[in-house]
């Protein structure tokens, strides 16, 4: 039991260290200082291959294409193929979709307005289109 309750304190203790610093914000905030910007909070929404990039010449792209780079996702709701379309793009080129099967969560949170960013996660070469990039998809909370 005691092992039970020394991890149930755990959090609480780690949560007082930092507290001097958050007294550090109030007060410079109270002082008419700016406040230091809070680091951005962000969760995993979905981790899904691109799907159709062998149609939209993302083996064009490859070459100055990495991983971590910054995607752009657009909603396509009047697509005739899927009505929760996500379209995927690098540097305003379309790279295809986000997979039909795996697009409900992020075409629901982008119709709600929630502030999502998507990132190339992986990149492989391989035969197959649908294990050549990977993409992360994330909301800021």
């Amino acid at each position: 039991m005691p092992l039970l309750l020394s991890a149930l304190l755990l959090p609480v203790f780690a949560w007082s260290d930092e507290a001097p610093a958050t007294a550090a914000i109030a007060e410079a905030t109270t002082n008419n200082a700016p406040a230091p910007p809070r680091a951005a909070v962000r969760m995993l929404v979905q981790s899904s291959p691109l799907a159709g990039s062998q149609y939209y010449g993302a083996d064009t792209l490859w070459a100055a294409m990495a991983t971590g780079d910054a995607l752009t996702l657009h909603r396509e709701p009047e697509n005739p193929h899927d009505s929760r379309a996500v379209r995927v793009e690098w540097r305003g080129a379309k790279l295809g979709y986000l997979p039909r099967r795996e697009n409900a969560a992020v075409a629901a949170a982008m119709d709600r307005g929630e502030a999502l960013e998507a990132r190339i996660s992986r990149l492989t070469r391989h035969a197959n289109p649908w294990r050549r990039v990977e993409v992360q998809v994330w909301v800021r909370l």
